[in-house]
């Protein structure tokens, strides 16, 4: 038996457990840094075929770390589980934890065999968050060689680049006062955050197409006869590299500085989250990665300009470690993530089929690089160089 054809075979025994998980996750979906149950599924799971398990990796709570086999090559494989608020799994990372996890419990004999280790990463918040790079800066991918993952969408398999994002709130002060009696004693925060709203809306037509700006007022005011004194937007930017989106944030938040300016607001701007970079496929890896994609009747159907508008901490990652984030397709399934009917078929045969080709496809590409001794010292060699003193 190959080991290709092994680990398929793992994945195959271990089906039941593996889509038990899924499907767990999905019945109790937890958002952002609160993915307490889901987090322990997992680390269940990952306990049962043998794995170290260590828990609140990096400071985080619901981060953990599943380890299995030595040697001088780690592959990462990153398993998201946190669900969207008012959705649930409508993005599917019920399948990419899942998955991440049939591919790591598949890869033990290979380990074994070859002589490398397995660290399965339970990464949190990747909605909203940004729970990777929290874990990149606190040192839980030092040890990583190469990083993968797949991510579930609609019917055709990609493995193009995403957008980079931003995410911000901004808060204007005004002053209040009664709104028939003396409004003009008054500054109104609303009026500053409706004028920085049309000078977005105005920006947006001397923007390229494939740049994104997005948001809504979190609060505007308390009652209709108070001038209010304060209002808070939450707002995003997306471009599609790096390298664009400082600039574009700029002339957002000029946006907002106009508002502050016409009304006589004040105007604070807080991070809300760490940027998500945009995804940079290692191309040795994700050739790998599409070359087994025949086995399961699936070929890679390339995306208008090689990039999708979506965006994910799995960037910052493929900045610092050779990564892999491809998408795997519902067959059959037309609903986009981060709907209803999306978070519906994540449980669906077309989602469980998905999750047991990721985990077969994920386990294949990193058995190729195993035992490959020209790329495996390669990647190890380019570990060894980026590895802090």
């Amino acid at each position: 038996m190959s080991l290709a054809t092994g680990t398929d075979a793992t994945v195959d025994e271990w089906q039941a457990r593996l889509i038990g998980l899924s499907h767990s996750l999905h019945a109790e979906p937890e958002v952002a840094f609160a993915e307490h149950e889901s987090a322990a599924k997992l680390a269940t799971l990952m306990a049962a075929a043998g794995f170290e398990i260590t828990k609140g990796v990096a400071d985080l709570p619901t981060a953990l770390t599943a380890s299995y086999g030595e040697g001088d090559l780690t592959i990462g494989l990153c398993a998201e589980y946190d669900a969207l608020p008012g959705i649930g799994h409508g993005c599917g990372h019920n399948i990419i934890c899942a998955a991440s996890a049939g591919a790591a419990i598949a890869l033990r004999a290979a380990a074994d065999r070859h002589g490398f280790r397995i660290l399965l990463l339970g990464t949190p918040a990747e909605e909203s968050g940004g729970g990777k790079q929290l874990m990149l800066e606190r040192g839980a991918f030092d040890d990583v060689t190469v990083a993968m993952m797949a991510h579930p969408g609609p019917a055709a398999d990609t493995a193009g680049s995403t957008q980079a994002c931003t995410r911000f709130e901004v808060t204007f002060g005004g002053r209040p006062a009664h709104a028939a009696g003396a409004p003009w004693d008054g500054v109104n925060a609303a009026d500053a955050a409706v004028i920085a709203q049309v000078a977005i809306g105005l920006l947006r037509q001397q923007t390229p197409s494939n740049y994104r700006i997005a948001g809504f007022v979190r609060s505007g005011g308390e009652k209709t006869n108070i001038i209010p004194e304060k209002s808070v937007l939450e707002y995003e930017v997306r471009t599609p590299t790096t390298d664009q989106l400082d600039a574009l944030r700029r002339r957002v938040h000029a946006c907002f500085e106009a508002g502050a300016l016409a009304t006589g607001a004040t105007v604070e701007f807080r991070r809300s989250e760490p940027d998500y970079l945009d995804l940079r496929n290692d191309d040795w890896l994700i050739g790998t990665y599409a070359g087994h994609l025949p086995a399961f009747g699936r070929a890679v159907v390339p995306l208008p300009g090689g990039i999708t508008t979506a965006s994910t901490d799995m960037g910052n990652i493929s900045h610092v470690v050779p990564s892999i984030h491809p998408m795997i397709g519902l067959r059959g399934v037309t609903a986009v993530p981060h709907t209803h009917e999306f978070a519906a078929h994540a449980i669906s045969p077309a989602g469980d089929e998905a999750l047991l080709h990721a985990a077969k496809l994920l386990a294949r590409t990193a058995v190729s690089l195993a035992a490959d001794p020209e790329h495996r010292a390669a990647y190890v060699a380019r570990h060894r160089d980026r590895r802090p003193a």
